[in-house]
């Protein structure tokens, strides 16, 4: 926070990232901070898998960021926005969780999400707070009947960062927990629709309607597009005018007006609430020299959302470990394949395209 805070000061652009990148996405920030920049709004980059799921930095400012914070405000009816934060400022959702007491004079109480996870939780939190979770740090909590109780207390507990399965948020409702699953992406400074949390505790599902700062249309057969002023200036270094963005979601509203997100329009992983581009993991492991053919995927996963997958096809020899992690040590930890699955028959047909939903469903049972 102190170097947020003295980056902005001294004035020009402010990159955020992430300390654990390797060597691929620290050399590709270097590029992107010496590009040479096109346009004079958007002084705050932040890290973003964009719509194809290499690494991006989306321009904000300080119109889209307040916009943002105003429309959260409304929504849930907070003059002030006091929360206890576990995730990482370098990402969007903690950013945001510290620009919303910032902005309307509420308190901010940072906490290590190793902490929490082991049990010790900030004590004497008053009454009112809010909590921001992506739905893995959800579940492991939930596993503890002292977790479950802090999680009772707060205001609201906001869920988003990747898909929320039905069985954790159907235990949350049960334990009478205030959640509020939500919708958003770096790309729109976070939360653009949620559930309140008595609309939660009511029977609604999904991610709720609209912020009162955003418009959400559904386009071109589900593709869900945002319009409003919290809407990213471009990507670093471009610039972008237009206050739509198509997301690369696909989506729907329910009979209730609660959107209900179905999944991807492109082939992006979303584990853990971070993005991963298949094509950038299957280079790294082609690089190797392992494998005659590969095909990455994201598998449903309970804990993540959804998890890494290398397939291969099973009449090719099994890869060579030690080769294989050396190609992938310049990746992120989150993208190396989680699991390794030879497949027959292989789904790549005379044109040289893969079928991933076969692919899918062959490694489903492999």
């Amino acid at each position: 926070m102190a170097s947020f805070a003295s980056a902005v000061r001294a004035g020009g652009n402010v990159f955020l990232a992430n300390p654990s990148w390797r060597a691929a996405e620290r050399a590709e920030l270097s590029r992107l901070v010496g590009a040479r920049e096109r346009g004079d709004r958007g002084w705050l980059m932040i890290p973003s898998g964009g719509a194809g799921g290499g690494l991006k930095f989306a321009r904000h400012d300080g119109l889209t960021i307040a916009a943002a914070v105003d429309g959260f405000r409304r929504h849930f009816g907070m003059e002030r926005v006091s929360s206890v934060c576990v995730l990482p400022l370098h990402h969007v959702s903690g950013l945001m969780a510290w620009m919303r007491s910032a902005l309307t004079g509420g308190s901010f109480m940072p906490w290590s999400w190793k902490e929490a996870e082991a049990g010790r939780f900030p004590q004497n939190v008053p009454d009112g707070y809010c909590l921001s979770l992506v739905p893995t740090q959800l579940q492991r909590l939930l596993g503890s009947s002292a977790a479950v109780a802090w999680l009772q207390r707060f205001r609201a507990i906001f869920l988003g960062g990747g898909p929320a399965w039905d069985g954790l948020t159907e235990e949350a409702a049960r334990l009478a927990l205030p959640l509020s699953p939500s919708y958003g992406a770096t790309e729109t400074a976070a939360m653009v629709a949620a559930l309140r949390p008595e609309e939660f505790l009511g029977g609604r599902r999904g991610c709720g309607s609209p912020l009162p700062h955003a418009r959400i249309d559904i386009v071109d057969g589900g593709i869900v597009r945002v319009e409003g002023d919290s809407i990213f200036r471009g990507y670093f270094p471009e610039m972008r005018e237009e206050r739509g963005w198509a997301t690369g979601d696909i989506g729907a509203f329910d009979s209730k007006g609660s959107l209900v997100i179905l999944g991807r329009s492109d082939d992006t992983i979303v584990t853990g609430g971070k993005k991963v581009s298949p094509s950038e993991v299957e280079a790294a492991l082609r690089s190797s020299g392992e494998f005659d053919d590969v095909a990455v995927i994201g598998l449903p996963d309970p804990d993540w959302g959804q998890v890494v997958v290398a397939c291969h096809p099973a009449v090719f020899r099994t890869p060579g470990r030690e080769r294989v992690e050396a190609a992938l040590a310049g990746l992120a930890s989150y993208k190396h394949p989680k699991k390794y699955a030879g497949i027959s028959p292989w789904p790549r047909n005379a044109q040289g395209k893969i079928n991933r939903a076969e692919l899918a469903r062959l490694a489903s049972g492999a």
